[in-house]
């Protein structure tokens, strides 16, 4: 049976969102064994609870974004709470979700990292469901 994917992704920075999602949706089509819809947030503060909507009518979840330091605090609470929210979501539902949000100190850091995280968030999904398949206890 096909795996079932979610990919949540983030549109704030336009320019880190689209090669994020691109190399993702490339990488998932590669793989003959899933399919995947993609649901679009405003930000990454919003992507486990779009998660945790549709935890069980997939089997596995692709988070996609970009945090960005700026001179407040905001950045450290952003990331800190997605994150955490991100792996108890997985951790309590049995569901691998790659976690493919970037955080980066500067805007050039970021654009560097958006041509690679998405496939290896989206290559971890995929490697955990493919093991699982053949894993028996």
């Amino acid at each position: 049976m096909k795996k079932k994917i979610l990919i949540v992704a983030a549109k704030y920075y336009k320019d880190i969102y689209t090669p994020l999602l691109s190399t993702a949706i490339s990488t998932l089509d590669e793989d003959k064994e899933c399919t995947y819809n993609t649901f679009v947030v405003p930000g990454v503060f919003e992507i486990p609870v779009v998660i945790s909507r549709y935890i069980k009518n997939y089997d596995g979840f692709i988070a996609l974004g970009c945090v960005i330091k700026g001179e407040t605090p905001h950045f450290d609470f952003i990331s800190k709470s997605t994150t955490d929210a991100i792996m108890k979501l997985s951790i309590e539902n049995k569901k691998p979700i790659g976690n493919g949000i970037i955080t980066c100190l500067n805007k050039s850091q970021a654009e560097v990292r958006s041509n690679k995280k998405g496939i290896e968030a989206a290559k971890a999904v995929i490697s955990i469901l493919s093991q699982w398949n053949e894993f028996t206890v």
